[in-house]
């Protein structure tokens, strides 16, 4: 009988290379891949093909930096240009390393593919998938597959999500991978010293020119250098001096305004997102009380979530919660399964 077969999205990385070798210690007939998406992306596969050399399973390198660069950076930009705060790494995944990476898979007749993030994928008796979180929880990272379709998750295998990180650093040490010690990327990979406001200038050529810094009564108090180098929460590098800490609580785009006040304005009981995707349920079409997460590392939220017109759902907090920001991700929880997740529009 035939192995199945898979493709290992290898980044270079100790995850994705632990992922490759326990997907061949389970018996898949294994190929290895690295997805180029932007320049520098050069010694990480090396590192992957040599952990692929070292596993003797095939390699190659495909070249999706034009599909990154219209999908992920142009979309990057655009968000930044209407006042909103995106995230890149969810955008990536759910076009590129799920979709695009998945057909490829498809073409060289691979049943599933495999990436090194930390979740599980499992089947209810009535053939729905569901995802949950990690076992560990520090290194969990459904928030950023919400996106994840039926289709896709169920030619999706993630071996890790039922390890530690320390115990996939063993593994690799183990195994002699040239990467077992390497450090984990924490940044957004085309903004590695994460000064978007400088990528922005340089990749579009243009200048965002400066504004008005306002006070919650609508009064001038200071000079910005772009409403677009600034998210809601922010207190750095606004460089006013008003007798007590001030915060971003909003930004005009079209008036090229940015207003700032004190952090208790900076609480908000619900939020409006679009976009939705649905994993543990077809569509939602009464209130659910869920947990809720704003943002990556927020904690968890008592929240309920309501279907509104056009697709819109509102999520409405037990507790207000603080620095809700249009353009990032609401995930859903109930327990360690995944809901669903949308793109908030705004607070509510």
């Amino acid at each position: 009988m035939t192995a199945a077969k898979a493709m290992i999205g290898m980044s270079g990385g100790v995850d994705s290379s632990v992922a490759a070798w326990l997907t061949a210690q389970a018996g898949y007939d294994c190929i290895g891949a690295t997805m180029r998406l932007h320049i520098g992306d050069g010694s990480d596969a090396e590192d992957a093909k040599n952990v692929a050399d070292r596993m003797g399973i095939p390699f190659h390198v495909f070249d999706f930096s034009d599909d990154f660069r219209r999908l992920v950076k142009d979309s990057f930009v655009r968000a930044y240009e209407q006042g909103l705060t995106p995230n890149p790494c969810i955008t990536c995944n759910r076009y590129l390393k799920f979709d695009a990476f998945l057909r490829k898979a498809q073409e060289l007749g691979c049943e599933k593919i495999v990436t090194g993030h930390y979740a599980q994928i499992r089947q209810e008796e009535n053939g729905r998938y569901l995802l949950s979180k990690a076992a560990d929880t520090q290194k969990d990272q459904t928030y950023f597959l919400y996106s994840l379709t039926q289709e896709q998750l169920s030619h999706t295998l993630f071996p890790l999500g039922g390890l530690t990180k320390q115990a996939a650093r063993q593994i690799a040490e183990e195994q002699g991978f040239i990467n077992a010690r390497k450090r984990d990327s924490q940044d957004i990979c085309f903004v590695p010293d994460g000064d978007y406001l400088t990528f922005m200038k340089q990749y579009t050529g243009e200048t965002y020119p400066d504004g008005d810094f306002l006070d919650q009564a609508g009064h001038v108090v200071g000079r910005h250098k772009g409403a677009v180098g600034y998210t809601i929460g922010q207190r750095k590098g606004l460089g006013l001096a008003m007798g007590a800490p001030v915060y971003v609580c909003g930004k005009d785009m079209q008036a090229n305004t940015v207003t700032v006040g004190p952090n208790e304005a900076l609480f908000h009981n619900a939020l409006v997102a679009t976009d939705w995707n649905w994993i543990a349920i077809e569509s939602l079409n009464a209130p659910l009380r869920v947990k809720a997460k704003a943002r990556s590392r927020m904690v968890e939220q008592d929240a309920t979530v309501y279907p509104t017109e056009n697709g819109l759902a509102r999520v409405v907090f037990d507790e207000p919660q603080r620095a809700i920001t249009p353009g990032q991700a609401v995930v859903l929880y109930d327990g360690d399964i995944v809901v669903g997740g949308g793109t908030i529009l705004k607070t509510d």
